[in-house]
């Protein structure tokens, strides 16, 4: 993610209700540091935290990022497992204690609310651990963090972990436990679960469980567990449920990540229904087959039918139904895509307007070149070929007729010709954004451009329409980005 869509997403955090907001990675690079500054500076509304190795520059620099925060956290972790002790760190018990006392310290100097990670808890000796989390707390550590970094616990064994801190460190009670758990052995959800029941108050989660390898635990899975669940794990959060789907839907228009159709709570076939015997029970009674309501998560139980004589207001409440509350501007841009597309369906449904909107909050950027007509010549015995003509700036217009192996070579070469930004696809993926034969086909491609990766997506009916947007998409991105730089070295100082 560049730093605007980075923004986008804490923002689309914020609104869900989350309680901290693990912005970055402060010392890993100039444009980590700035995302997490900026976040740090503009969002309101759940603390905003920082990641450190326990080491002063890391710490130092955490804090250089945090500070603007109206609420900030710096989350220093250090590796305590015996494995990670001989082979990486290379270092003594004692001495890892002394190291994280003296971070957690050094960190409490700037914030009063710490975290501190024993990375690697899951596979660290009872005693050891113990040990290190009742120093930690004694230097100021306000979380406690426990991590199962490789994904390696099983629900048991995370809650005996649990257990065992609330009974045998004397100090537990001045600190939150948390976990952290990987994905590796498809747990993620389960232990984090566990150490709920067990006693611990926060889960570190990312939202549709996303992360390292196999992922992180899915924030969308444990926050409708525990509310569809209350009886079994007695807690309640913070979060607004209704907004589950749209941000998951943001997460993945901006990541290109797609979630699969049949992913609990957020999938496009969570609450969908084939069988004849559950649709039976559905008419009958919902709760037969659905023990959560999918109005709760961000889903509409049916689609409302838009057509062109529908007006802004008509799109309006429909978006806000859906869970999104669309600034003027935005609203106006998806009512002018939604006129277009009326134009070419009878029947808009949901899904219509889902996508649309999200072309729009995911996929602004500086149009420096934008579709003015193209026209495909293909068939089993013409050479397949394409002729585009593109708009530059305000009123530079250019044509290129190109051949290709298909349609969607042929555009590829007529967009590279006529924009003179040479580029390598890496990925390219068409998937139907709705249903029915008028469906809309959404085109991702991931391209490379000097040794970086620039993704862009399409909407259209036509696919080769949606093929060509989405390339104009990456190409705009790598222009924007060219610019945004070179205005950066050209700032004067002072």
């Amino acid at each position: 993610m560049n730093a605007s869509e980075k923004m986008e997403i804490a923002q689309a955090l914020a609104d869900l209700g989350v309680d901290v907001i693990e912005a970055g990675f402060p010392i890993a690079s100039p444009g980590d540091f700035e995302s997490v500054r900026d976040i740090a500076l503009n969002i309101r509304g759940a603390t905003i935290c920082g990641l450190a190795r326990c080491n002063d520059g890391d710490i130092d620099r955490a804090w250089e990022a945090l500070k603007v925060a109206q609420s900030p956290r710096i989350h220093i972790f250090l590796a305590t497992s015996a494995i990670h002790r001989e082979f990486k760190l290379r270092m003594t018990r004692e001495e890892l204690v002394a190291r994280a006392v003296a971070g957690i310290k050094r960190g409490h100097s700037y914030c009063d609310d710490i975290e501190f990670s024993p990375e690697d808890a899951a596979r660290t000796e009872h005693d050891f651990l113990c040990e290190v989390v009742e120093a930690a707390i004694a230097a100021g550590a306000t979380t406690i963090n426990i991590p199962d970094t490789v994904g390696y616990t099983t629900p048991i064994e995370m809650y005996d972990r649990i257990k065992l801190l609330f009974e045998r460190v004397p100090n537990i009670h001045k600190a939150t436990i948390s976990v952290h758990c990987h994905d590796d052995l498809g747990l993620a959800v389960a232990n984090s679960l566990a150490a709920v029941q067990a006693g611990a108050g926060q889960i570190e989660c990312t939202i549709n469980g996303i992360g390292e390898r196999a992922g992180n635990c899915a924030l969308e899975e444990v926050v409708m567990a525990m509310k569809t669940r209350a009886d079994k794990f007695n807690c309640t959060t913070r979060i607004v449920t209704e907004r589950l789907v749209p941000t998951s839907r943001l997460l993945s228009k901006i990541t290109g990540m797609d979630v699969q159709r049949n992913k609990a709570i957020v999938g496009r076939n969570a609450f969908a229904h084939e069988s004849g015997i559950h649709q039976d029970g559905m008419l009958k009674n919902p709760l037969t087959y659905e023990i959560m309501r999918p109005e709760d998560v961000g889903f509409q139980k049916t689609d409302l039918v838009l057509g062109k004589h529908s007006g802004r207001a008509a799109l309006a409440d429909r978006a806000r139904h859906l869970g999104y509350n669309l600034t003027a501007e935005h609203l106006q841009e998806v009512f002018d895509q939604f006129k277009i597309l009326a134009d070419k369906k009878k029947e808009l449904y949901d899904g219509d307007i889902v996508a649309l909107i999200q072309k729009q909050i995911s996929g602004k950027v500086l149009e420096a070149w934008s579709l003015v007509s193209f026209e495909v010549t293909s068939g089993t015995s013409l050479q397949p070929k394409v002729r585009l003509t593109l708009k530059h700036g305000a009123d530079q217009f250019t044509e290129e007729v190109q051949e290709g192996d298909g349609p969607i070579d042929a555009a590829f070469w007529a967009v590279e010709r006529i924009t003179g930004v040479k580029f390598v696809c890496r990925d390219y993926k068409v998937r139907s954004a709705t249903v029915g034969r008028d469906a809309l086909g959404e085109v991702t491609v991931e391209v490379e451009h000097d040794g970086e990766s620039y993704r862009g997506v399409g909407l259209s009916t036509d696919t080769v329409e949606s093929t060509i947007l989405a390339m104009l998409n990456a190409v705009n991105r790598i222009v924007s980005e060219k610019a945004a730089r070179t205005t950066a070295r050209l700032k004067p100082q002072g």
